[in-house]
């Protein structure tokens, strides 16, 4: 190889890594639109960010930091300008193109993390080899490819935590101020982009102390701390404006995070984090590169501790915090994946190393990142099909009158069952048959949605706690002849029956009591699922062939609509 081919091999794998991510975080990115069923996704950011145009900058809402918000808030800019009203109909009149915009901006950062990951694991172990492998893994685990997919901040935030990882990485090898910086910078606007990135100001203090280069270590972290509350300032600015509302949000973050909220989900089958979360890394990061991370950071502590004290507490001390609070969620460990992969990289080549052959690296590798690229690709085949809720609704359209009234559970946004046929959000006023597609029962016990009278509020996780056989009759009585049932909500009565002895008893009236007509599933001919929060919403397992949950409407015998 030439000294120019040479010189341009390592830019090449560079941008070849991030082709390859953003394309496995860009197939299918459209999935469900116009409506957007993932409850996140459609309550928080682009909203928000749609409604920053009416009030100013001031988001008004902590409880996720609004630094992609912002960057959404800019997007939309460009895109619409920033008259409110020309923005509101824009975004009333085609939604899909401003979560088509979010969601191409949520995989264009997580791709971006890749690079920045590979360089992040060359500059810590001086090995372009090392540094290619972890870009490559962080590329096609599966959560990251998945969650890339989506109008959230989960993956955005892995790409400035992967800036501030090459900062920590130049700490190590060299000391310098400017490394402390990039360090803190980066890690200001991770945080700013998702609160548990700030897990990470541990490895920086650990490479601050642990680097053999001799250098003013505490004037190094000034130079970290005050540009990385800088950065996140600048990115939250009205954490310091709006201060108040700032700290009573964290605090209730906090709060929910921890389960004392409304406690644990109904349906979670682990009792307990740590193992849910060890679990999680075996399909979200990948069998074999979890047993690598974890053997390279054993090997980094026999070989190289100082390594070890850089790269180990971080993910450790988020196992431990998240793992013993009572709401689990597999995305919350995300900003971690960049360290894990950088720690399976070093195990594949020191494996490889002691058996010399120069084949057993690319080997290696090739095993480690199979599973990961065989289920992201899987998931963007399946996330490019209809989703079974726009399947029923297809369905209902031709053989369910406008106007007509209908019970559906919570699994799709109310604009699926309102819109009168055409993709514009806002509902319209229900019970009156004008403009709704269908006029759609509340989720709670004993009320009918209408204009007139409110109905309480049933958090999503609880709707189940609420149901009882009696309500089938209410319906009857009420002329709501058709039920849509869909396993998102069933399948966690039937994962913890003892939870809702209630919720199955009304499932069985409701089979009694109705006739199913329709009945459309993910998975095809190959199977079923068992329910699970993860893969109901994920989609990981190999036998799903569209995304959504299973859907089946009855109709009610002896109901006058």
């Amino acid at each position: 190889m030439s000294a120019v081919s040479r010189r341009w091999a390592w830019p090449a794998a560079l941008v070849g890594l991030f082709a390859l991510a953003l394309i496995l975080r860009l197939v299918g990115f459209k999935t469900g639109l116009p409506y957007v069923y993932n409850a996140d996704e459609n309550a928080h950011f682009v909203p928000r960010a749609i409604g920053m145009f009416g009030h100013g900058w001031n988001p008004g809402y902590f409880i996720n930091p609004p630094a992609f918000t912002y960057v959404l808030h800019l997007l939309f800019a460009i895109r619409w300008g920033t008259d409110p009203a020309s923005v509101g109909g824009a975004f009333a009149a085609n939604p899909t193109e401003a979560f088509a915009i979010a969601r191409a901006a949520s995989g264009f950062l997580g791709a971006l993390a890749v690079p920045l990951t590979a360089i992040a694991g060359a500059r810590l172990f001086e090995d372009k080899r090392v540094g290619f492998i972890a870009g490559a893994l962080l590329a096609v685990a599966f959560l990251p490819v998945h969650y890339g997919h989506f109008a959230l901040n989960d993956a955005p935030t892995m790409a400035p935590l992967a800036l501030s990882l090459v900062g920590v990485a130049g700490i190590y090898r060299t000391g310098r101020m400017r490394e402390y910086v990039l360090a803190g910078v980066g890690l200001g606007l991770a945080i700013a982009t998702k609160y548990q990135a700030g897990i990470v100001v541990v490895t920086i203090v650990a490479a601050a102390f642990a680097s053999p280069v001799v250098h003013s270590r505490l004037k190094g972290l000034a130079f970290a701390f005050a540009p990385m509350l800088l950065a996140f300032l600048v990115a939250n600015p009205y954490a310091l404006l709006d201060r108040t509302q700032f700290i009573d949000d964290l605090q209730k973050q906090t709060s929910t995070a921890a389960g004392n909220e409304g406690g644990g989900k109904l349906g979670l089958a682990q009792t307990h984090g740590l193992g849910y979360y060890l679990q999680t890394f075996t399909w979200g990061f990948g069998w074999l590169p979890s047993l690598l991370a974890l053997g390279g950071l054993g090997g980094l502590i026999a070989r190289h501790r100082r390594l070890a004290i850089v790269l180990a507490p971080a993910p450790i001390l988020l196992l431990l915090y998240f793992g013993n609070n009572s709401r689990f969620f597999a995305r919350w460990m995300l900003p971690m994946y960049p360290i894990l992969a950088m720690s399976a990289a070093w195990a594949i080549v020191a494996l490889a190393e002691r058996w010399r052959p120069r084949v057993l690296i690319p080997a290696l590798a090739a095993l480690a990142l199979l599973q990961p690229l065989v289920f992201s690709v899987h998931n963007d085949v399946v996330l490019a099909r209809d989703d079974t809720r726009q399947v029923a609704r297809d369905w209902m359209r031709q053989n369910i009158p406008i106007g007509t009234k209908i019970v559906m559970e919570p699994i799709a946004p109310d604009q699926w069952a309102t819109d009168a046929g055409h993709p514009v959000f806002g509902e319209p006023p229900l019970g009156t048959g004008s403009g709704a597609r269908w006029n759609k029962y509340a989720t709670s016990r004993s009320c009918f949605k209408t204009t007139v009278r409110p109905c309480p509020v049933v958090k999503l996780e609880d709707y189940e706690r609420t149901l009882h056989p009696p309500l089938i009759e209410s319906y009857a009585n009420g002329g709501f002849c058709w039920v849509i049932s869909g396993s998102t909500q069933s399948g966690r009565a039937y994962a913890d029956p003892e939870e809702v002895p209630d919720a199955l008893e009304y499932y069985d009236e409701l089979r009694k009591r109705g006739d199913e007509v329709f009945h459309v599933s993910p998975y095809g001919e190959r199977g079923r699922v068992p329910f699970s929060f993860d893969y109901s919403f994920n989609y990981y397992p190999l036998d799903y062939e569209r995304p959504g949950p299973e859907i089946t409407i009855y109709k009610l015998r002896n109901c006058d609509p």
